[in-house]
């Protein structure tokens, strides 16, 4: 069975950091780009950031600029995310998405629509 899977989520302090991986079975994820999505209760999904099929380009959300890193190993197909300086309106579940249909992280990498593949989900819950 195809699938994505998260991990890594838990509960850290704010100033904290957590490193989420994001598995794919069944299929390799080395002909897409990849997208880390979250959503906090009441919220829209929200797009936090993206990372080519090479791995060679990358785009974060601006409220995460500077304080996360996505990176890929396709040899491993996971895509990570480390996060540091977590801040509590960081809290939210996070996902990982897969957009069959591009390689690159252009202008669009945010649309939720554009991709086709999507985890379960990984809470993240920041809190003193």
């Amino acid at each position: 069975q195809s699938q994505l899977v998260e991990s890594g989520g838990g509960s850290v302090q704010p100033g904290g950091s957590l490193k989420l991986s994001c598995a794919a079975s069944g299929f390799t994820l080395e002909w897409n780009r990849v997208a880390w999505f979250r959503q906090a209760p009441g919220e829209a999904r929200e797009g936090v950031s993206c990372i080519s099929r090479t791995g060679s380009s990358t785009k974060y959300g601006d409220s995460v600029k500077g304080r996360f890193t996505i990176a890929r190993d396709n040899d491993k197909n996971t895509v990570y995310l480390q996060m540091n300086s977590l801040k509590p309106e960081d809290t939210a579940i996070y996902y990982c998405a897969e957009d069959l249909g591009a390689s690159l992280c252009g202008g669009d990498w945010a649309q939720t629509n554009l991709y086709a593949r999507w985890g379960p989900g990984t809470q993240v819950t920041v809190s003193s």
